[in-house]
């Protein structure tokens, strides 16, 4: 009966460990990441590439296949590499397809345009909304794969060399070779680098407040001019193999002080000239900045009656949300929309679309992200209610919605089949009608105010005239709603981005330009076709990326709103036409000299540059064989580590010693749609090999696989030590026993994600638990003088005694989990989280373990209210038997502070509560807190540090456990209760300690009369 209590309890144990673990080791909360849709890729060789792609343009999927062998030679020429074996490279029609790859398994943001994969080298990204984006995120993510492939297929480099590589490196240097040294929109961070002195030094570039694509651009831009292009191939390797420092010091050269100091001055002596005399030029007033918002205020967009501003902002932290604001003096009235405040939309379009504003200024229209599809919802902003919600029949991606005069239209750019073209939808019958249908893209549509013409900007021109400097960008257009007759205003600076066309009282178009590598306002009579200069900035008018709506128009008072970008943060300026400047320009003027990126030795010819301004005439000339071939999985291993030694330590049940060494493998096939996990190990002898392997299923709607798995337990128990005479004298023997517990079974699961924060899952396995037991018998001389008495080593002798008597543990079990949660610096701070499920034992044990648990986290900056409400608990046929398993402990510090071990004996030994007061099998729990982040960024943080995050906690505990319902109808012997609640207040302080660790010491005050506070730990994170 000793051994098989002993196997009992250690069951019981590994029970407490599985028990609420599911599917694929999934988390007891979690966001999910559904697949909506199945994706049926087809598949095409070029020479260097292997595409899979699922649209049923060929015309664009050429056109993809052109660029993408375009793109390998130019990166080729410059890198000295090439591909033993076709790179993958995996398109999706939209953003919202992208956010359901299996490529890699993290979630998608909005703001992802590409992803490039290290373990395949895949290139897995969508098509853009503009036909440039595309493009040019499709060289950026090509650079990415040079660089996997040069680190992890290289004779003197492997994956670990990837941790040498800071973001600015790896993202700049993709920046530079896909866009080259003139960018206006990496010139203008420059600018407000330069203008408020806050130019970071080489080590001050790994601070993420340096953005590292834009700063990353800028150096690259910045070595090349000093060394030429060639210096890339060399000083990529070095850094990766050495470090920054060290490739400043054998690549270039030079000191990392110097070169510091260099790059500093060089990117003043750039941009200094181009700030000079417009330091203080501001036009209007500022009436959202970041006193009274978020770092980024963007997308403004003003109510036709003038009164309100719709705009979009971090300012809640853990969302990007759309916020309703007073026009006239930017007091922030409502969050009209936020995906951490409940809904079910996963996103909202932040970064190409801004809120449109009914006629009646009553209602708006705003692009989610919601199912895998965009989706049109009509809210209330008063109210934040969604009033409507609209699929746009079959067009799956849309943005930049603009609302007719009279009410009845709105009109989005769209996305399908990897073109942008222009549909109005009518809100009323709910039909679709496409107004222009070709190869361009046409975004950011606005109404005249007669409902007759929608002015909008496409890159047609620049298809037609050529790009510029390797781009393709926007001019200005109109078509007539009637005759459906386009105009291209196409003198009006013709090779800049002139984007965001808005209408004026006097009907006059509104826009932004680049024109001069600046970014400002101009305005432009059609009658006349004169074009005035409205504002000169010194950095410039832009939202999150250069295709971001930044400017509103109120035609009633003569008001319009700008996203100005300044000291790296977002504001939006309100000016009326007297606080602009009049300034007549020569439409034909285009020069982007302020968008020239720094470059020292003006001899040395950027390469780079040579070849993107040659675009035209090298995809002209492209002609790269595409070829279908069957879809074939590619199922390989991705990854394998693992490691080796010998050890000695200790765990929950004695000392355990030996060989020490594991294995980890992942396999999955090229969409990542089927993965198989394999985790094997070994802790001491060949008996301790243990492992276990899942596979996982996650192209369809429901998730599933299955997992097998033998994992040893084995520990030391000390058992005695006495003396026996022999032959040469008394011996000192010591006798162990070594147990070891083998957990082995097979796992079934499925799991269906109903969205992104919400998910029904399922379980189903088998498990034997069983055990051996082995004794050991050591000898050593007995040796009067030694302390212990043990002197020279005799040997050992070891006895099995054989198999004890096992169990087996089938179980079935499913739940509903959701979790809208935003976790902060040590503990969720909004948001919410719920599980309700159960498990049910069968078998040789037999209980129900159901679990119902709710948690509410209200943030009302800097605090938060969190409750949770929880009960967990085993009934029948073998719940009450303790013997086989622990009874639950109340007083864990999960669950009720002030009560554990030291503190529960004292207060048993005083009279104050009984055993049973703590320990049963059926718990309800409820636990409240005020958790303020006191230590970590200026965001969150009331003490702004980078050192060691932490939280400040007041909390008040209370639980209630018991074993039979009956114990409630008595008293224990001492005339306290046997089933009574258990309450405590206290403080706690939350650390970070760099991400591994959450440590929270805490004082606790059980609520009982005559009861001590204590100080306890815990060491987990906030529930």
């Amino acid at each position: 009966m000793r051994h098989r209590s002993k196997l009992w309890t250690l069951a019981a144990f590994l029970l407490a460990l599985t028990a609420t673990s599911t599917l694929q080791a999934q988390e007891y909360f979690g966001r999910n990441k559904p697949s909506y849709e199945s994706f049926n890729f087809d598949v095409y060789r070029t020479p260097n590439f292997e595409i899979y792609y699922y649209l049923k343009n060929a015309e664009r999927r050429k056109d993809l296949a052109d660029f993408t062998e375009l793109w390998y030679r130019y990166h080729q020429n410059l890198l000295t590499d090439t591909f033993s074996t076709l790179n993958p490279l995996i398109f999706y029609n939209d953003h919202a397809d992208f956010q359901q790859t299996n490529t890699i398994s993290g979630g998608v943001g909005v703001g992802t345009g590409g992803v490039t994969e290290a373990f395949k080298n895949r290139v897995i990204m969508p098509i853009a909304l503009t036909n440039q984006a595309t493009y040019q995120v499709l060289g950026h993510e090509l650079v990415h794969a040079f660089q996997f492939n040069r680190i992890l297929n290289g004779d003197s480099t492997s994956i670990q060399n990837l941790g040498n590589l800071p973001l600015w490196i790896v993202e700049g240097m993709a920046e530079y070779m896909s866009i080259g040294s003139v960018d206006p929109h990496t010139a203008l961070w420059m600018r407000d680098a330069v203008l408020n002195d806050d130019i970071p030094t080489i080590d001050q570039l790994d601070n993420p407040k340096y953005f590292p694509y834009r700063y990353g651009h800028a150096f690259w831009s910045f070595l090349t001019g000093l060394k030429s292009d060639r210096v890339i191939e060399p000083f990529f390797k070095s850094v990766a193999i050495f470090g920054v420092d060290n490739a400043i010091t054998g690549v270039l050269g030079m000191n990392k002080k110097d070169f510091s100091k260099l790059w500093q001055d060089a990117i003043t002596a750039q941009f200094k000239p181009m700030v000079e005399g417009k330091e203080k030029n501001t036009y209007g007033k500022p009436i959202l900045d970041n006193k009274d918002g978020g770092e980024m205020n963007i997308s403004p967009s003003i109510s036709p009656d003038g009164k309100y501003v719709l705009f979009t902002s971090e300012r809640n932290l853990f969302s990007t949300d759309i916020f309703l604001a007073d026009a006239t003096n930017g007091q922030i009235m409502k969050t009209v929309a936020s995906t951490a405040r409940g809904g079910n939309v996963d996103f909202f379009d932040f970064l190409e679309s801004s809120g449109a504003w009914s006629p009646d200024s009553k209602r708006v229209a705003l692009v989610g992200f919601k199912r895998g599809r965009n989706v049109l919802l009509i809210k209330s902003p008063f109210t934040g209610k969604t009033v409507d919600e609209f699929n746009l029949g079959d067009l799956p991606a849309f943005s930049n919605p603009s609302w007719s005069p009279d009410g009845k239209t709105i009109v989005v750019s769209g996305l399908k089949e990897g073109h942008t073209d222009l549909y109005a939808f009518n809100i009323r019958t709910r039909t679709l009608k496409q107004l222009t249908d070709d190869k361009y893209s046409e975004i950011q549509p606005t109404w005249s105010e007669d409902g007759q013409t929608l002015y909008f900007s496409t890159d047609q021109k620049a298809w037609e005239n050529g790009r510029t400097y390797g781009r393709l960008t926007f001019n200005l257009a109109s078509i007539d709603l009637v005759s459906e007759a386009v105009t291209h205003y196409d003198d009006v600076f013709p090779g800049a981005d002139n984007l965001n066309p808005q209408v004026d009282t006097a009907g006059n178009i509104v826009f932004l330009s680049n024109r001069d590598g600046y970014r400002n306002l101009y305005r432009y009579d059609p009658d006349s076709k004169e074009v005035t200069q409205l504002t000169d900035l010194a950095v410039g008018i832009t939202g999150i990326s250069q295709y971001s709506p930044a400017i509103s128009v109120d035609r009633k008072r003569d008001r319009i709103l700008y996203t100005l970008y300044n000291k790296r943060g977002y504001s939006i300026y309100r000016g009326t036409s007297k606080d602009f400047l009049d300034k007549i320009v020569d439409p034909r003027d285009v020069t982007y000299a302020a968008a020239q990126l720094p470059r020292l030795n003006r001899a040395i010819k950027s390469t780079i540059d040579q070849q993107i301004g040659a675009i035209d005439q090298a995809i002209a000339g492209e002609t790269a064989t595409l070829q279908e071939v069957p879809f074939k999985s590619k199922f390989k291993l991705d990854f394998l580590t693992g490691g080796g030694g010998i050890g000695v330590g200790n765990n929950l049940f004695g000392t355990n010693a030996g060989l020490a060494g594991g294995v980890q493998a992942l396999f999955s096939d090229i969409l990542g749609n089927n993965q198989i996990m394999a985790n094997v190990a070994l802790n001491g002898q060949i008996q301790d090999f243990g492992g276990m392997v899942t596979y996982l299923n996650r192209k369809g709607k429901f998730q599933w696989g299955g997992s097998i798995m033998h994992i040893p337990y084995p520990y030391y128990a000390y058992d005695s030590t006495y003396l026996e005479n022999s032959d040469i004298g008394a011996v000192v023997v010591d006798q162990y026993s070594v147990y070891r517990i083998f957990q082995s079974g097979v796992t079934g699961f499925v799991q269906y994600p109903f969205s992104s924060t919400l998910r029904a899952e399922a379980e189903l396995d088998f498990s034997r638990i069983s055990q051996s037991l082995r004794q050991i018998k050591e000898y050593s001389q007995y040796d009067p003088f030694f302390f212990d008495g043990r002197g020279r080593p005799l040997g050992q002798d070891q006895e099995k005694v054989g198999n004890l008597p096992g169990f087996t543990m089938p179980g079935v079990g499913a739940a509903l989990v959701g979790d809208k949660s935003n976790f902060g610096l040590t503990a969720p701070l909004q948001g919410y989280r719920f599980r309700v499920g159960f498990r049910q034992y069968l078998g040789d044990i037999q209980f129900l373990n159901p679990t119902l648990d709710f948690r509410g986290y209200l943030r009302k900056k800097p605090f938060t209210f969190a409750a949770r409400v929880m009960h967990t608990g085993r009934y029948g046929r073998d719940s009450e038997n303790t013997d086989v398993f622990p009874p639950l402990f109340l007083g864990s510090p999960w669950w009720v502070r002030g009560f554990q071990g030291n503190v529960a004996q004292n207060l048993e030994r005083d009279g104050l509560i009984t055993f049973d007061n703590l320990v049963g099998t059926k718990m309800g729990l409820f636990n409240a807190e005020v958790r303020i982040p006191l230590l970590g960024p200026k965001q969150l943080a009331l003490i702004p540090t980078s050192i060691v995050p932490a939280d400040l906690n007041f909390f008040f505990d209370s639980g209630i456990i018991w074993t039979r319902f009956d114990q409630f109808n008595f008293e224990g012997p001492n005339g306290k209760s046997l089933i009574r609640p258990l309450s405590s207040v206290g403080a706690s302080l939350r650390v970070n300690l760099f991400g591994a660790l959450i440590l929270e010491p805490y004082y606790a005050i059980p609520l009982i009369k005559g009861a001590q506070g204590a100080f306890g730990l815990n060491f987990m994170p906030g529930w």
